[in-house]
């Protein structure tokens, strides 16, 4: 598996909505911070909000996009993207858009999610 490969499974785990398919890709240690600014570190405090999130938005399509590797080595990458959500909230369509920024370290011979910052799209 290759850093870009782990975004792919990434992008695709998030899709399902399903945290048992989302918690092995992150790192113990993860710290998520969403575009609204809340703040979550380790899995178990990720995976709650994780988990209110899925609840939250019904029928959610998630994409990202445009990723762009800044460094890469045999033990850490970083890479900035796009991210595009769709669903309904509450019966009612919402979406939203920003941009992501993602640390991924090699452990174990495979890499994991580390650090996700969430923010507006410029």
């Amino acid at each position: 598996m290759t850093p870009a490969d782990l975004i792919r499974e990434y992008e695709a785990a998030l899709a399902t909505q399903d945290w048992a398919q989302v918690e092995p890709l992150l790192h113990p240690d993860v710290c998520v911070t969403f575009s609204n600014g809340t703040s979550f570190r380790g899995r178990d405090d990720v995976g709650a909000a994780f988990r209110r999130n899925f609840a939250l938005i019904e029928d959610e399509t998630y994409a990202i996009s445009a990723v762009h590797w800044l460094a890469q080595d045999d033990c850490h990458a970083a890479c900035v993207y796009e991210f595009r959500w769709s669903g309904l909230i509450s019966g009612k369509e919402a979406s939203g858009a920003g941009r992501g920024t993602s640390l991924l370290v090699h452990t174990d011979d495979r890499w994991l999610v580390l650090a996700e910052h969430l923010g507006p799209l410029a």
